[in-house]
């Protein structure tokens, strides 16, 4: 239009100028923006403040933020929209931190600004996580009623949610008169990075009940939750929601979906989301390798990784802590540690601590005791407490008291209070026959007042999680669980089972230390689980620790004597039950 007015001798005023600048802005047009601002100039242009914002807003907008800047600081009476200009190419370009600095430089000058200023500034604090000015901005915007502003208070809800403070941005979210989908996510994606994943669901519950549609951002933070929780059911609800809507799946999304299965232990459904997404990138190829490690299925975990090498995808660091993993949770010794030396070798990654962890995890099941503590010894690193705790737990394992008393010594400075330690050696002491010194190291932890971890274990039935704690009792059909896992032992005791009491307490007597184990609370998931799901259906739990000998051997035996299949996703992998037999291989 521009072009043919000018062909027409039709001379475009400032106002024309501005507006074919702004499409050019809308388009990302950098070329033609350039072209019109030599215009501008011709025509004696550039002094016009409503041009001038144009060109600024315009090249911001395009990435040509030196041009913008230039212009910028070539203005000498700088109004609130020129300001906003500025600020709104670094936000378009997601340069956070100049947003901020910008917005304090406005501030040393006494320059105004308005609620489309601060819109930007309090999104900007979210992404940097700088709390200390995001709350000045919310107190500010209280005291002078912008709130009302519904672009405003969204923008205060997620800032305050990325910086932690969730009470707040929650208070803030429940006063808001309108909520838009960008409100709810910000809250849903704040309770699921805080790990407050439980809150993050029935929030999300709460969104069904309105008028408001989810989207693809929604979507990625519950379906996280999904898969924190194991919440298959409410997982698969959202991937059934993402076809009906035709949402297009993103990279970001379709490696959420990914992520969620591997999680919930649902290989086939991980592998499926995998092949249907159109673009992959090395997270979503990392996302399935992890999967498959953590499920057992190291070899096809592997495969996978050679799969992504031809396909031309570059693996990071992380892709790396899989494939290791995958080598651990398999027994694969040599091939971790080919795959340990690839990482400098062939792809210039240093190993970071991570990847050290996961060698030692692998050595120490392997039973190279002798091996993975000398690797530790020489690792260029400081090894951390996780390092020496993946030690002491090999020692457990394969009953080696003098280096599991090394590695406890080594952890204690570094983490005193983690009770996991204290038990793994008392557990070593046991499993030799050493009572004394087990009893010694559990009354060390009385002494210094240190508790032990409970056990706690989740199902889903129906959509609803229910939690269990070891000896539970307030669930409201606490006596009917607790009448059923008597059952369930009654009945595996005919099957041969016979009850592990190395991880009870050594203060009781032997039938009280059988009683304590059969209140594990994976035991009372499995009991509760059985009692409301249909006869054959697939039991599904999640557990805070590892699962300990006795359950697992239990849970074998259940498997068998009531005809289920069980999945128990506990701190390190997937054990998945049927038949009698876990897909571990009694290797975890």
């Amino acid at each position: 239009m521009l072009d043919a007015a000018i062909a027409a001798n039709v001379c475009p005023d400032q106002h024309t100028i501005a507006n074919t600048v702004k499409s050019c802005a809308r388009i990302y047009a950098l070329a033609t923006g350039r072209s019109v601002q030599a215009y501008a100039v011709k025509l004696g242009f550039m002094a016009d403040q409503f041009v001038l914002n144009s060109l600024i807003h315009m090249y911001a907008s395009c990435g040509d933020i030196m041009a913008a800047k230039v212009l910028f600081n070539a203005v000498e009476e700088k109004g609130v929209v020129t300001w906003n200009a500025m600020i709104a190419g670094y936000f378009k370009n997601g340069d956070w931190k100049e947003v901020v600095d910008m917005f304090k430089g406005m501030l040393e000058v006494q320059a105004p600004f308005d609620e489309v200023t601060l819109v930007s500034v309090a999104t900007a604090c979210g992404k940097i996580g700088d709390s200390k000015l995001g709350e000045r901005i919310g107190v500010y915007a209280e005291e002078k009623g912008m709130v009302r502003n519904r672009n405003l208070a969204t923008a205060l809800v997620d800032m305050n949610a990325k910086c932690g403070e969730l009470d707040k941005a929650r208070r803030l979210f429940d006063r808001m008169h309108s909520r838009d989908v960008v409100a709810w996510s910000a809250m849903i994606s704040g309770y699921t990075q805080a790990d407050r994943c439980r809150e993050a669901l029935a929030i999300f519950n709460e969104m069904q009940a309105t008028e408001v549609n989810p989207n693809d951002i929604t979507m990625v933070s519950v379906l996280s939750a999904c898969a924190v929780l194991g919440a298959l059911e409410t997982g698969k609800w959202v991937h059934s929601y993402i076809r009906r809507k035709a949402l297009s799946l993103t990279v970001v999304l379709g490696t959420a979906l990914v992520d969620f299965y591997a999680k919930c232990g649902c290989i086939e459904d991980a592998v499926k989301a995998f092949e249907s997404m159109p673009v992959r990138n090395s997270w979503t190829w990392t996302a399935l390798i992890k999967g498959m490690a953590s499920n057992g299925r190291g070899r096809e975990a592997l495969e996978l990784f050679s799969s992504m090498r031809k396909a031309n995808i570059e693996p990071t660091d992380v892709t790396f802590i899989g494939v290791l993993l995958a080598c651990s949770h398999s027994c694969l010794v040599e091939e971790g540690r080919r795959h340990f030396d690839s990482m400098t070798q062939d792809y210039g990654i240093h190993p970071r601590i991570e990847h050290y962890g996961c060698m030692v995890d692998l050595l120490g099941r392997a039973g190279l005791i002798d091996e993975v503590h000398q690797f530790i010894r020489n690792m260029p690193i400081v090894p951390n407490a996780v390092v020496w705790r993946a030690l002491l737990s090999a020692c457990t394992v394969h009953k080696n008291v003098e280096i599991g008393e090394e590695a406890l010594k080594q952890i204690t400075p570094l983490d005193p209070n983690h009770s996991g330690n204290y038990i793994l050696l008392s557990n070593t002491y046991a499993s030799v026959g050493q009572w004394k010194d087990a009893a010694m190291i559990r009354k060390e932890m009385n002494e210094r007042g240190i508790k032990k971890i409970p056990g706690c274990s989740l199902i889903e039935l129906d959509g609803t999680i229910f939690e269990f704690f070891a000896e539970d009792s307030d669930h409201p059909q606490s006596r009917e669980i607790y009448e059923k896992v008597d059952e369930m032992i009654e009945n595996i005791k005919m099957a041969g089972y016979v009850p592990n009491t190395a991880d009870a307490r050594l203060d009781v007597d032997e039938s009280e230390k059988q009683v304590s184990v059969s209140h594990h609370s994976e035991k009372l998931a499995i009991a509760f689980g059985l009692m409301k799901s249909r006869p054959g259906a697939t039991i599904r739990l999640s557990k805070n620790l590892r699962v300990c000998v006795d359950c697992h051997s239990a849970t074998k035996l259940i498997s068998k004597v009531y005809n289920r299949e069980i999945v128990v996703r506990d701190r390190n992998r997937f054990h998945h039950f049927k038949d009698g037999l876990c897909s571990c291989n009694d290797y975890w």
